[in-house]
């Protein structure tokens, strides 16, 4: 029953049972965890304190009562549970590994230390040694003092492997790794190489190239750059493909030619063999790769790549053109005609168009265009791309354009017949898109997401708000043939905010279905702006799709539990920090698995989204919602601080330590490298001068008490009409009206729905002030 959500069935088989047998402990529990998930927590607590005072020892029981209180948020008290079964039953293998992993769930590093060592001794298996080891890491990684951490807590660890390392025990590659992670945090790298390199990293087997990675980033800590550049050659003979080990080469030639290093007289060059010191022998090997390249049948990026990475380096140096390497505008081009069909095209060349002389830029997109087959052009008609190949070709040359600032030097005029073209380009480009489904792309949605930032490119400089309305009309436009488009959601979201209409965004953000760690990335794009509109209600909705991340970690929570949790009990949220078994779990499944490298990040994780700055934004916003929307007169204003707990004195909000987790490159972006960002205008003005006067009508409510109900009666929504914008670009005049009127009917609807919330808060006030005593 609880299984299949009938909890109410389960209480009542769970009495029948205790009638029969009073003293079964597994049904009292289960009887609990139908109490608790039908909202009595309380009783649940109760009967479930009244079973672990009795100390079971049975399987049953202890596992309904770990999921029990891990469903209240308690998992201290599951701790408390295994330790007293384990006293009780002290060669139990299964009962000692589950105090293992209760006191993983809660952080307690010394005991997990402890358990671990206890387990190995009634069961002395190789894991259960090194869970312990793992034990004394995470002392270390979580001691204040760092000194301690050194010269204690990893010794130690180090000592204890090295003690199975003598005695031969090592059976597994987690065991070589977590060695090599104690040896790299006491920064003894010369030690973690040997390691690496002899027997024991013969076991590194199951990530490809494992060993070798692990070995260049110790040549890295040593700086021997011999090692690294012989290395990383050896592995691009393997696979000239690799872009990381072309960077790692290219960093160790250039050192080595600073260094003025060269090979010994006689023997190898280095422990990875020959070595590349000049710049001579990097040219000649980039220039062999290629060439090996076009005798393939399969064509790869990596080596003309490398050849434009190794211009520009030697640019730095000063060398120019001395090894005549080629011009990097016909490398360009080149590569062009060889991958500019692939979506990877731009984002490949954009690292490198700061090698074009700005007077060129002209000349190379004409040159790329030249190259595109494109349809013949007339009068009335555009040259337009036969298949998805040419599309994708010539979305690279106009993302190119961009990038290169060739649009930024347009006047308004021609910025305009730019958006024309893109918009037919689109429009065209939706022909080779109709077999798609809704969760896929459209091939040229890159045209319209281009045509909307050159209108905001208008707006900007011009102020003119007209090219706003084109904006979004064209975005919701380009939203209706591809319903998944995160791009076309999110500069929607952007527009209509700084329009100051607010309740389309919510419909939005959710359809973005956001997920998890998202929530803190692109959550503000949400919260910033709700209330500061006068959309009170949307504002408790975008501060609670936040705070369900950061409060909440099981997936079971309804609705209506998640509201009672974070807006009926007492506010604590000073107190409150993300529930350690959010990642709890995922560090037990690291220990069972042995991939011990990975608990330190996920703790890292932990601890970044425990200091987000979002986070500490979102609950203090919450909390001022409250008292704006809930605190009617001033003996429940005192009430609903005092609920909050607050305690300045006792403030524990680690200002020192507050993350910004937000992610500002979410937006694509093609502008030039080097281009100012301009001010944006202020969009609506009036519209919004309007509810701040009144918010700040909120706020000196007693002040303007004379004049409220003479604001009231002049709120006379029913005017508050937008002017009809006629905006035409190159389609259907009525098709293009369709959208207009839609995105004018949303803002006008938020406009509307922000006043009468506003005007709503404002008459609640009013009755109160009448009643106060002045």
């Amino acid at each position: 029953y609880l299984d299949n959500g009938n909890n109410k069935m389960a209480i009542q088989q769970a009495d029948k049972l205790l009638k029969k047998h009073k003293d079964l402990h597994c049904a009292k529990v289960l009887k609990a965890i139908g109490l608790q998930r039908t909202g009595k927590q309380e009783e649940a607590f109760i009967l479930a304190q009244e079973v672990a005072a009795l100390e079971p020892t049975d399987d049953n029981s202890l596992q309904a009562l770990t999921i029990l209180y891990r469903e209240m948020h308690r998992p201290e008290l599951v701790t408390k549970l295994y330790e007293a079964a384990v006293k009780k039953v002290p060669n139990s293998e299964e009962y000692h590994s589950h105090l293992f992993m209760a006191y993983a769930r809660v952080g307690e590093y010394k005991k997990m230390q402890q358990a671990g060592m206890a387990l190995y001794k009634i069961v002395p298996k190789n894991p259960y040694y090194f869970w312990s080891v793992m034990s004394l890491i995470m002392q270390s990684i979580s001691a204040q003092d760092e000194n301690l951490s050194k010269t204690m807590f990893l010794p130690l660890a180090e000592r204890m492997v090295e003690k199975m390392v003598k005695e031969d025990k090592i059976e597994a590659e987690a065991e070589v790794e977590l060695y090599y992670m104690i040896l790299e945090r006491l920064g003894k790298y010369q030690e973690a190489l040997d390691v690496i390199r002899g027997k024991l990293g013969e076991k590194l087997t199951s990530e490809i190239q494992s060993r070798e990675n692990k070995c260049m980033a110790m040549y890295k800590k040593l700086s021997r750059w011999p090692e690294c550049n012989a290395l990383s050659r050896r592995l691009l003979l393997k696979n000239s493909d690799d872009w990381q080990f072309y960077l790692t080469y290219f960093d160790s030639v250039f050192r080595l030619i600073e260094e003025a290093w060269t090979p010994p007289a006689e023997g190898e060059h280095s422990l990875e063999g020959e070595v590349h010191y000049s710049a001579e022998e990097a040219v000649r090997f980039i220039e062999d790769r290629i060439t090996e390249e076009s005798k393939s049948s399969r064509h790869l990026r990596g080596p003309h790549l490398a050849k434009l990475e190794l211009i520009r380096r030697l640019r730095r140096q000063g060398f120019n053109d001395e090894y005549k390497l080629g011009d990097p505008e016909e490398l360009m081009f080149q590569y062009f005609k060889k991958f500019g069909d692939k979506p990877c095209c731009f984002t490949d060349l954009k690292v490198f168009v700061d090698l074009l002389p700005a007077t060129q830029c002209t000349k190379f997109i004409n040159q790329l265009l030249g190259v595109v087959p494109l349809s013949t052009p007339t009068e009335d008609k555009l040259a337009l791309p036969a298949d998805i190949r040419a599309l994708q070709q010539h979305l690279c040359v106009v993302q190119l354009t961009r990038l290169l600032g060739l649009y930024h030097m347009m006047d308004k005029n021609q910025k305009l017949s730019v958006v024309r073209e893109l918009m037919l380009r689109y429009q065209h480009g939706l022909e080779f898109g109709k077999s798609c489904l809704k969760t896929e792309l459209q091939f040229s949605d890159y045209y319209c997401l281009l045509a909307v930032h050159v209108l905001i490119d208008i707006w900007r400089e011009t102020g003119d708000e007209t090219a706003v309305w084109q904006a979004l009309t064209l975005l919701e436009e380009g939203l209706t043939h591809s319903p998944s488009n995160a791009q076309f959601k999110l500069l929607l979201v952007r527009i209509y905010c700084m329009l100051g209409a607010f309740e389309p965004v919510v419909d939005l953000y959710s359809s973005l279905d956001a997920k998890h760690i998202q929530h803190d990335t692109i959550g503000y794009h949400l919260t910033r702006y709700a209330e500061s509109l006068g959309q009170y209600a949307a504002a408790s909705q975008s501060c609670n799709f936040a705070l369900r991340f950061f409060h909440s970690n099981q997936k079971d929570v309804s609705e209506k539990k998640f509201y009672f949790l974070i807006c009926r009990i007492p506010w604590t949220t000073q107190k409150l920090k993300l529930p350690l078994h959010l990642t709890s779990e995922y560090i037990i499944q690291a220990y069972k698995y042995g991939a011990f490298e990975k608990i330190p990040e996920f703790i890292a994780f932990r601890n970044r989204l425990n200091n987000s700055l979002h986070f500490a934004q979102v609950r203090t916003e919450r909390m001022l919602l409250d008292l704006l929307l809930e605190a009617n007169v001033s003996t429940s204003l005192a009430e609903s601080i005092k609920s909050m707990n607050l305690r300045p004195e006792e403030d524990d909000i680690p200002w020192e330590a507050l993350r910004d987790n937000r992610d500002l490159n979410v937006f694509f972006s093609w502008d030039p490298k080097d281009s100012p960002i301009p001010a944006e205008p202020p969009v609506f003005t009036s519209f919004q001068d309007y509810v701040t006067g009144l918010q700040t009508l909120i706020s000196n409510v007693v002040d303007h008490i004379k004049g409220l109900e003479a604001h009231l009666i002049a709120l006379k929504l029913e005017e508050l009409i937008l002017e009809d914008t006629s905006l035409s670009l190159v389609r259907d005049y009525m098709e293009e009206r369709k959208f207009s009127k839609t995105v004018q009917g949303k803002v006008q609807s938020s406009y509307l729905h922000s006043l009468l919330e506003i005007g709503e808060l404002l008459k609640k006030r009013l009755e109160t002030t009448k009643k106060l005593k002045i």
